[in-house]
Formats: C-alpha cells, sequence, structure tokens
C-alpha cells in the first residue's frame, strides 16, 4: 500500500517537494499540506491541474494546528517537514508532536530536491530571514552584467495567489507585478531585479520554471537563485552563496535550514559589519569555521542612504520594515532603525497602540516586534491594515526601510523619506574575485 504522508508547509518549499519527490509516485499518498507563518493560506487546495494524474481532486492545504488530529484520523505513516526559518527548538518540538501521533518525522535533503540545470548556477542563500540577501543578489548580478553574461534570476516561490495562474511567472517590466497581482512581498523581491534590467521569475513548479527561464527569449547565461527565508537552493548550485548575520550571532548554527546553507556554501558573506560589535562578529567567523572550514569568507557592510534627512533629524518617526524580517525573521535593527540612530531621529514611536485589523493580529503572535511596523502585505485586507495603521499613529515623519517604495503601493499622508542599502565588501576576497573564477571555470567562452 501506498505510504500515506502529510507535507508541513508554508506555501513554498512544500510545494517544491511534492513536484520533486512526490508527484506521481505510486508509492506515496500525500493526504494534505498543513500551513505555517503566512497568513490565508490554510482552506485552499493544491489544484489537480499542478498535482499530476493521482491526485484528480487536488490536496487538501489545512492549518498545521490541525496537524495530530490529522495524523490520527487520516492514519498517517510519515510528515515531512518542509519550510524554514525555523530554531531548532521550535523544529524538533513539532518532531515530538508528529512522532507522539504515530508518524515518522522526516526532512528531505538537498540531494533529493535540487533539480540540474542546463546553465551555471549561482544560488544566493542565507542563515536567516534578512541576512542581506537580496542585495547580495543584485551585487553579483551587477558584476555578471559587466562582465558580458545575460543574467535571468529565478526567486524562491511566494504563491499567494491563484496557484494554477502562479506556475510559471516571469517579470520582466514593472508592469508584470500587477499583471500578476503581486502582494507586498513579491513587489521587493522582484522589482529590485527588473529595475536593475534583468529578468526574474517565481512561481509554483520549479523544474518548468527553470527551462522556461534557461530558454528566455532575452537569453541566459547564468540562472541566479535568489533564496528565500533561510532554505538552500532549488536548483544544484555551480557556486553556493550563503549570508550570514552578526546581528544575529549563533543564529546560524541553531535554526533549520539556515545551517544547511552554511554548511553547503563555497562562500560565506558576513554582511552588516558597519552595525555589528566585534564580540558578535567573532561569534560568526568561529562557527563559520567551525562547520565550514573550507568556505571563502567575504566581510561587508550594508550601507544605507535616505533621500531626506530633515525627515528624520529631530522628529518623532514611525520605522517601516520588511514583513518577513520582522516576524519569523526575528530581527530587532533593520536599515530603518540604523538610520533613526544614525541621522539622530529623537524617538520611535511605537505602532501597536495604533494597529488595526490584521496588523494588531500580527503583533498578538509575533510579540517580539515592538516598536517597529512590518510591512505585511499578503493580500488586500492586509494592505488596506497597513493603510490604515500608519494613518493612525502619532508621528512626525515615516521611514521607509522596505525594498520598494511603499508609497507607490498605499496612499500614505504623512512625510515620507526612502531608505536604501547596498552591499560594500570589506577588503580582500570580494565577490568580484570570486566570480571572475566562476566565469573562467563556467563561461569562459563567453567572457
Amino acid at each position: 500500500m501506498a505510504k500515506r504522508i502529510v507535507i508541513i508547509g508554508a506555501a513554498g518549499r512544500d510545494f517544491h517537494n511534492f513536484n520533486t519527490v512526490y508527484r506521481d509516485n505510486p508509492d506515496y499518498k500525500v493526504v494534505a499540506f498543513t500551513a505555517a507563518q503566512i497568513p490565508d493560506i490554510a482552506g485552499r487546495r493544491y489544484p489537480a491541474d499542478l498535482a499530476g494524474s493521482l491526485y484528480p481532486e487536488g490536496i487538501p492545504i489545512v492549518e498545521q494546528s490541525d496537524l495530530a488530529g490529522l495524523i490520527k484520523s487520516e492514519n498517517i505513516d510519515e510528515c515531512v517537514f518542509s519550510y524554514s526559518d525555523i530554531h531548532y527548538h521550535d523544529l524538533m518540538n513539532l518532531g515530538a508532536l508528529v512522532n507522539a501521533a504515530g508518524a515518522s518525522f522526516t526532512l528531505l535533503s538537498p540531494k533529493a530536491t535540487m533539480i540540474k540545470s542546463h546553465k551555471p548556477v549561482i544560488a544566493v542563500c542565507a542563515v536567516r530571514t534578512g541576512c542581506g540577501k537580496s542585495q547580495t543578489s543584485r551585487k553579483i548580478a551587477e558584476i555578471l552584467i559587466e562582465n558580458g553574461l545575460k543574467v535571468v534570476a529565478v526567486r524562491h516561490p511566494m504563491p499567494y495567489g491563484n496557484l494554477s495562474e502562479q506556475k510559471v511567472q516571469r517579470f520582466a517590466t514593472i508592469d508584470d507585478l500587477a499583471k500578476h497581482s503581486c502582494t507586498i512581498e513579491e513587489m521587493e523581491e522582484y522589482e529590485p531585479h527588473i529595475a536593475r534590467g534583468n529578468v526574474i521569475y517565481s512561481g509554483v513548479d520549479y523544474e518548468a520554471i527553470l527551462r522556461a527561464a534557461e530558454n528566455d527569449p532575452a537569453g541566459c547565461d547564468v540562472i541566479l537563485w535568489d533564496g528565500g527565508n533561510n532554505d538552500f537552493s532549488f536548483y544544484t548550485p555551480d557556486l553556493m552563496i550563503t549570508v550570514a548575520d552578526p546581528l544575529r550571532p549563533g543564529h546560524e548554527v541553531s535554526y533549520y535550514p539556515g545551517e544547511v546553507a552554511l554548511r553547503t556554501a563555497d562562500v560565506v558573506v558576513i554582511n552588516k559589519i558597519d552595525s555589528a560589535n566585534y564580540k558578535d562578529i567573532n561569534t560568526v567567523r568561529e562557527n563559520i569555521r567551525s562547520v565550514n572550514p573550507k568556505a571563502t569568507v567575504i566581510d561587508a557592510a550594508s550601507t544605507i542612504s535616505v533621500d531626506d534627512i530633515s525627515a528624520i533629524r529631530g522628529k518623532r518617526v514611525l520605522v517601516v520594515e520588511d514583513g518577513p524580517t520582522l516576524t519569523h525573521g526575528e530581527m530587532k535593527i533593520g536599515a530603518g532603525v540604523v538610520a533613526a540612530q544614525r541621522f539622530g531621529a529623537a524617538e520611535l514611536v511605537d505602532p501597536r497602540p495604533y494597529a488595526v485589523g490584521k496588523l494588531r493580529n500580527t503583533f498578538q503572535i509575533y510579540p517580539g516586534i515592538g516598536t517597529l511596523l512590518p510591512a505585511m502585505g499578503y493580500g488586500d485586507e492586509q494592505i488596506r491594515d497597513l493603510a490604515a495603521t500608519i494613518d493612525a499613529c502619532e508621528c512626525d515623519s515615516v521611514i521607509i526601510a522596505t525594498p520598494i517604495d511603499l508609497k507607490r503601493v498605499i496612499d500614505i499622508k504623512k512625510p515620507c523619506v526612502k531608505v536604501e542599502y547596498q552591499l560594500q565588501e570589506l577588503g580582500k576576497p570580494d565577490l568580484e574575485m570570486v566570480l571572475d573564477d566562476f566565469i573562467n571555470q563556467n563561461c569562459s567562452p563567453l567572457k
């Protein structure tokens, strides 16, 4: 009889694991996906046209909180953990719950789920959400383009809408963001690539996405995997770059699957050195040396700039940061806080008394966020609640420290200042040296 499976997920890695390991495999029967981290995912179905011939009615997606009962009622044999950025303690608590309910608890390896590309692949991953993958990916793309290579980026999935319509998504212009009804979280990841002139793909079926990217009409010399959370790559990398964060020392060896990304890295970028203290930087160095002594280590700063210092100096400011970085990323000091401190803000205004609707729920679920406002925008209701919260907040100005300009998405009536942040390597080795070796080994006829 087919082994009965539940895939424990968060609308991303879970679908990829299903597609690569379980779809069209008669030895397994995937009974359900569970949902965590991302709001409004449960209650949907993984559609039949993506699930394959063994699942003519698709596969239900249920709340993770229902997992123990589901294991017992559906006689589940095995639960496959399939999302990222979880502390080892919480991971094994979940494993204990699964075992106690009567099922095995499984973690699939990179080897079991990675897809091989016909083009050279650079993967950019991280040990936690919010380390600086996106700015690292942008820098890598710029260097490759300067070397005459055509770069096609592929982003870790964020399938929050119609899954069938999101099977393969291509973004080449800003208009494509509206065409695909992107959430704020999606725009934050796609828009910076588009602004720099390289095409980016995303979606649900990552083998179909890879083949489309390899044959992109604008050309493709290199696939750039732009990872999500602290997950490892969906594609077999020819060069694996992992970003670490000394503002969260020790997290690189205490969160899953970030330590996998650290242990398998060819290059580790220690970012935000300009904002961290020596002791914490050294802790990260020692942990890298302990688990991956052969990795090349690059020191880097996350340099910030603002478009209007006068909107910060002496002002009571509301700081808006990237949503996932503050929620399951547990980040306490982002670019907005650094800008507020560096340019003399009088006070960081606490948004919690003004939070409405789903934003109030977010603060209840993640009480450690503190005096920062996460730019939650997984759906229209959250976006409206975000706008209402900002409007209600009693502050002099708003510091926008998200990868996109929120003023383009929501109407902010208060004075605003946009924070930009870029990766700046400190000394040698640097990314240019690493990529020069990569190009010579993988792309020399094109150089």
